[in-house]
């Protein structure tokens, strides 16, 4: 199971940068390779939500589909989240943010995934590992750039 850790400073606050990210009916508006992203269900206070996603892999012309739960604790502010159900046979992991100055945020993700497809080599888990690696970078520069005013 790959574990993904990445990092990004955002110039920018921690209240917009999470308003942002948790602003998630609008990332196909500027995430490149999500093609939609639809809420399924939202509990009445706000803290979790079910959404449903479908992502453009480009390089083999082809999408991944998925759901997805969804926990933010505004006061730690986080994300929780974990696939319901999908192409992949897990993906789960948490958003974090911390404030490094009044106008800087740190965004600290990990993605803990299995994609098990039987008899595919290591050169494609290698592939597949870093396609997960590059689209979770992307995610979170669309992220920055959107938190940032760009």
């Amino acid at each position: 199971m790959p574990i993904i850790q990445q990092s990004v400073v955002i110039d920018a606050p921690i209240d917009e940068v999470y308003r942002v990210a948790r602003d998630v009916e609008r990332f196909p508006e500027f995430m490149d390779d999500l093609q939609s992203l639809v809420i399924v269900e939202r509990s009445p206070d706000n803290f979790r939500t079910i959404t449903a996603w479908v992502g453009l892999i480009r390089d083999f012309k082809m999408t991944i589909k998925w759901t997805q739960e969804d926990l933010w604790d505004d006061k730690l502010y986080q994300d929780d989240f974990k696939m319901i159900h999908g192409d992949m046979d897990k993906m789960e992991g948490l958003w974090q943010f911390t404030s490094e100055t009044a106008n800087q945020t740190r965004f600290d993700s990990t993605v803990d995934y299995e994609y098990d497809v039987p008899l595919i080599g290591a050169m494609v888990k290698n592939l597949i590992k870093k396609k997960m690696t590059d689209n979770l970078q992307a995610t979170m520069d669309a992220i920055k750039a959107k938190a940032e005013g760009r």
